[in-house]
């Protein structure tokens, strides 16, 4: 019995050869992508600008040799039961199943070993690694005329002004935390002339409603260093004459009871300070209490706070003593001729008010979340 034995011929083996590189080539990103995975460095990202960022790989210099060498000399492995033949295969297909066999045994995860610091391979730069830089680009100035088209532009300031720092001390004692209060002694200086006496005038609606969000934020950021039981002169005189402001700005009761809850712990700290004198006597005043405020006002005239004796004068009025608050107003007019608003107040009185700061109020412009 004879038996045949097939034979492929040398066009079939040369599609083997071919399907054998396709093949290859199409696994070539799957073993690559194991190959990452099983690297010692960390994996992919990408940064805000999209731009892929990769750790360098161990040995990487040396893959990136071998692969430059394989790919001179590499010939295509030929399919098992394959016969030779004398046609030559094509050279597009032979560069492609090279370079895909190269690519395969460059990426192929290397066994592990225990390395000594001294052997221990050193980061390539075959993978390149974004580092930020210095931006050098200068772009385009449109003063010089390379767009002909465009408007140069012009600008122009004005109205500028400068807020002097003010540092005070957080506590009491030496070496204690400074508090920059530049911005709040800044504010409280322009709107203490419109908020700081009862009943508070403001030159429109508008700046009475920011001065009153901006006392609310303001008291509320001083409020933690104020509550302290170490607090400085420095701080609860600041935070008892945004909390008075807040007051007659109809803010709450709150804002009573801290004001004069500050200023009697900054009288204890400094008795002989005119400013926190003044504002104690004002504040019992003004509220109904003008016995209890007057000898504060009295110690705070003593100490030469000009102020004080123009509060006295509001007092006397609302306690029906016109007379005295006349005769107290017309001499400080001799005393400080410069003074304009001495004869504003005195026009009040001759005319029968009752409220001698109930004048026009100085123009301010207080800023939303400035």
């Amino acid at each position: 019995m004879k038996t045949t034995l097939s034979i492929k011929s040398p066009k079939f083996a040369t599609l083997t050869v071919m399907a054998t590189a396709c093949a290859m080539l199409l696994s070539a990103p799957v073993n690559a992508a194991e190959s990452d995975a099983n690297a010692t460095a960390v994996p992919s990202a990408i940064d805000s600008s999209k731009r892929v960022i990769r750790l360098a790989r161990p040995n990487a210099a040396i893959s990136t040799a071998q692969t430059s060498a394989t790919q001179t000399n590499v010939p295509a492995a030929p399919a098992n039961n394959a016969q030779p033949t004398s046609t030559p295969p094509n050279n597009t297909q032979t560069t492609r199943a090279q370079q895909n066999s190269t690519f395969v045994t460059a990426v192929q995860p290397q066994t592990p070993q225990m390395m000594t610091p001294a052997a221990a391979p050193v980061m390539s730069g075959t993978t390149r690694v974004y580092e930020p830089g210095p931006m050098t680009a200068t772009g385009i100035d449109l003063r010089s005329g390379q767009l002909p088209n465009i408007p140069t532009p012009q600008v122009q300031l004005s109205d500028m002004s400068f807020v002097k720092t003010v540092l005070i001390p957080q506590q009491k004692g030496l070496g204690t935390d400074k508090l920059d209060v530049s911005l709040l002694d800044d504010f409280i200086e322009d709107v203490s002339p419109n908020a700081r006496h009862y009943p508070p005038n403001f030159p429109n609606r508008t700046q009475r409603h920011y001065t009153r969000e901006k006392i609310k934020v303001l008291a509320e950021w001083i409020e933690p260093y104020a509550k302290s039981p170490n607090a400085s002169y420095d701080v609860l005189i600041r935070a008892a004459k945004l909390n008075g402001m807040g007051r007659n700005l109809d803010l709450g009761s709150d804002y009573t009871v801290r004001g004069g809850q500050y200023v009697d712990r900054a009288i204890k700290i400094q008795p002989d300070s005119g400013e926190a004198n003044f504002l104690y006597g004002l504040m019992l005043s003004e509220g109904g209490g003008f016995k209890e405020g007057q000898k504060y006002l009295d110690r705070a005239v003593a100490l030469g706070y000009t102020e004080a004796e123009q509060s006295l004068a509001q007092s006397d009025l609302l306690s029906d003593r016109r007379t005295n608050a006349l005769e107290r107003l017309r001499r400080l007019e001799g005393k400080y001729p410069s003074n304009t608003v001495i004869p504003q107040q005195i026009k009040l009185v001759e005319e029968g008010k009752f409220y001698i700061w109930d004048i026009p109020a100085p123009n301010i412009n207080v800023k939303p979340g400035a």
